[in-house]
């Protein structure tokens, strides 16, 4: 349900794993699991990531997330590092609620901004249950607190198995603007839930300046 990634590169901070995947929604009285789309071979980094050269903003608290391709429209929440050191994912009861990292970069700047959240719970999908559906060139926007909008278009969207986590990969801090949003994917087991993680990779593509937030 929620988000399981290996250790990171940034000393001191993100470490290994999330809450952990209990299980996958389950149909009504079939007892199967209805698995989350997964990105086909087709949407895997392909040579060299893109670089981003819009200029990046200060730093802000982002507030929403839309990805208007599958109408994804959820607020932000900060979410923090357990007593392990490892990623905390969002309340899992709020199946609409993504989670923001706020030791790496804010949405806008310069930076890795990494942002994490549930593929589903026991009520069924959650807020990112289609971000494997995701195809390279789409879009996902962020509101922030400072009136500012920020863009990113995605290069990339792939599943890594957790025991071959690509850690420099994701959450490498940048000397652009760049954007990670895990959830769970991959295989399932009954035993050990989903064994690996969706990950969606993009790069800065636009902005606009700050204002009179909504």
């Amino acid at each position: 349900m929620g988000v399981q990634q290996s250790r990171s590169p940034w000393p001191g901070t993100l470490a290994a794993g999330a809450a952990l995947v209990l299980g996958a929604w389950l149909l009504h009285g079939g007892g199967s699991p209805v698995l989350p789309p997964a990105p086909g071979a087709g949407q895997s980094l392909s040579g060299f990531a893109p670089v981003s050269v819009v200029p990046p903003l200060g730093r802000s608290v982002p507030t929403r997330i839309r990805i208007p391709t599958v109408r994804l429209d959820a607020p932000v929440t900060e979410i923090g590092l357990d007593a392990d050191g490892h990623l905390q994912a969002p309340p899992e009861g709020d199946r609409n609620l993504a989670g923001w990292y706020p030791g790496g970069a804010s949405p806008g700047q310069r930076g890795t901004a990494i942002l994490a959240g549930h593929v589903d719970n026991r009520a069924g999908p959650a807020v990112f249950y289609a971000l494997g559906s995701l195809h390279r060139g789409d879009r996902i926007e962020f509101s922030r607190a400072d009136g500012a909008t920020a863009v990113y278009q995605l290069y990339a969207i792939e599943v890594h198995d957790r025991k071959d986590f690509p850690d420099d990969r994701v959450y490498h801090q940048a000397a652009d603007a760049q954007l990670r949003v895990i959830t769970c994917g991959g295989a399932y087991s009954e035993k050990n839930g989903y064994e690996g993680n969706v990950v969606a990779y993009g790069f800065l593509a636009g902005t606009t300046a700050p204002g009179k937030a909504a």
